[in-house]
């Protein structure tokens, strides 16, 4: 797999690996409105990761090219939530086989 790949090839691929896993995922694609290209959210959905994988633990992922940059809202949101303890990533194109290692991973179990 090349890196020059666009975020949304980049996405398909990390949707297949992770399915290959069997994990379960969701994505909120954006819409084309009289306004441009719009996501849907209400309240502080701006900037929220782009993939929430779940299997026996959580993963939210934001994906972006080799060369491209979090927004403030993502970063903001990125640190809420490994505040919170959840597992976020910000993956790009030339990770794949690390992200492969983390969707292949089991959870821990607490003994």
């Amino acid at each position: 797999m090349t890196t020059e790949q666009t975020e949304g090839q980049f996405q398909s691929a990390v949707i297949e690996l992770a399915h290959m896993f069997g994990w379960r995922i969701a994505h909120f694609r954006a819409a084309q409105t009289a306004k441009g290209w719009r996501t849907p959210v209400q309240a502080d959905g701006k900037g929220f990761p782009d993939l929430v994988l779940a299997r026996e633990r959580l993963i939210l992922a934001e994906l972006k090219s080799e060369r491209g940059r979090l927004s403030d809202a993502q970063r903001e949101w990125i640190e809420a939530l490994e505040r919170a303890g959840a597992e976020v990533y910000c993956w790009r194109p030339s990770q794949l086989e690390e992200i492969a290692d983390i969707l292949r991973r089991r959870a821990r179990v607490a003994a």
